[in-house]
């Protein structure tokens, strides 16, 4: 499961470059072509990165990451902006409404997602890394392997997904609704209660006796990946 990318650009053709050289790189890819279409969308999952055109139909690419920087669940998401507007004043009007970066069309696919692959190292290290490591646990995303104080876990490949979302962000509440869209995607249509049943399963997986458990239930919330795990679960804290 790779960095969810979110495409915002009307014009097909390079909607299709882009995705295809995306998802090549193993990032996970979604794609509107209207502005008020892609507010819709953020609101309803929040991607780890935005490539956003400045002249879209319904709502313009500037107005939108004017939006998105103003709502607490969005204001630190990384933008790319994609346009043919190429003057400095355009550019400085980009940046200063909040994009991370700016890309003058038509531009190099190379370099994009080299520019992506820089934004997400230096906002969200932990959505490329390849080991994800909290405490006493390891989750090798190449492998597909988890470790637990050095003892190799045994995950099903829903229960992986869910540990590497949550391990993604810790300390982060994530709603079942969320976690759904997250790990089984948007088109799958199941009961908000089967969250409940993979996470029971995924703890019985990686709790060991006398150690903490990892994930948090947060009543009338949903769950998340305990921040103080790491702090916990430190080298001068285990058992010896």
């Amino acid at each position: 499961m790779g960095p969810r990318v979110l495409i915002v650009e009307d014009e097909e053709p390079l909607t299709l470059l882009l995705r295809y050289n995306l998802e090549s790189e193993g990032y996970e890819v979604d794609s509107v072509g209207r502005g008020d279409e892609a507010e819709i969308r953020l609101r309803e999952q929040i991607p780890d990165i935005v490539l956003l055109d400045w002249m879209l139909p319904g709502l313009s690419g500037i107005e939108l990451c004017r939006r998105i920087r103003v709502r607490p669940e969005t204001e630190r998401l990384p933008i790319i902006m994609l346009t043919a507007r190429g003057e400095e004043g355009d550019r400085i009007r980009g940046l200063s409404t909040g994009a991370d970066d700016y890309i003058v069309k038509p531009f190099s696919v190379p370099e994009l997602l080299a520019r992506v692959r820089a934004l997400l190292r230096r906002v969200k290290p932990a959505h490329i890394a390849t080991l994800l490591i909290a405490g006493d646990m390891e989750l090798d995303r190449e492998t597909h392997r988890v470790r637990r104080s050095g003892k190799e876990l045994h995950l099903g490949p829903t229960e992986f997904k869910l540990l590497e979302f949550l391990m993604q962000s810790p300390g982060r509440v994530f709603s079942r609704e969320h976690l759904l869209n997250a790990v089984w995607g948007h088109d799958v249509y199941i009961d908000e209660r089967t969250v409940d049943v993979h996470v029971g399963r995924l703890r019985k997986a990686i709790n060991l006796p006398r150690r903490p458990d990892p994930i948090r239930t947060v009543r009338g919330a949903g769950y998340s990946f305990d921040e103080t795990f790491a702090r916990d679960e430190s080298p001068a804290s285990l058992d010896v």
